[in-house]
């Protein structure tokens, strides 16, 4: 392989070993759910999505021909990692509703969609629970 490459790939390595280790840190020393949620969703699948990276570039040096398997992996990582943070982040506001109290007003007078309870906010009548 050439320098070029070989320097390249080690950056790519650098760079996703040093976002996973950041991601990683974060998940561990972040006080509450909402703020450790970032970490594993932003850093982590940065550092993930570098080392598939770096493992293209090396198996396209070595043979030839660009390995698919980690394009595809890097793809399912970062379209699940946003889906499953968005869900568990819904999760965690349904749990304490308490943080509605605290959301600003939405523009007609309706309540925000994630906290609704059988409102219709066309006719403004509320159904009985």
């Amino acid at each position: 392989m050439s320098p070029i490459a070989d320097y390249t790939i080690a950056g790519f390595i650098f760079l996703g070993t040093a976002f996973a280790i950041v991601g990683s840190i974060g998940l561990v020393k972040l006080p509450d759910l909402m703020t450790r949620l970032h970490s594993p969703t932003k850093a982590t699948t940065l550092g993930v999505g570098a080392l598939l990276v770096a493992s293209m570039i090396f198996f396209y040096m070595k043979n030839g021909k660009l390995a698919i398997n980690e394009l595809l992996i890097t793809l399912f990582l970062f379209l699940t990692a946003p889906v499953a943070a968005h869900f568990i982040a819904r999760a965690y506001m349904h749990l304490n509703c308490e943080a509605a109290e605290d959301l600003p007003r939405p523009s007609k007078d309706c309540e925000w969609s994630t906290y609704q309870r059988s409102y219709n906010c066309d006719d403004q009548t509320r159904a009985p629970h």
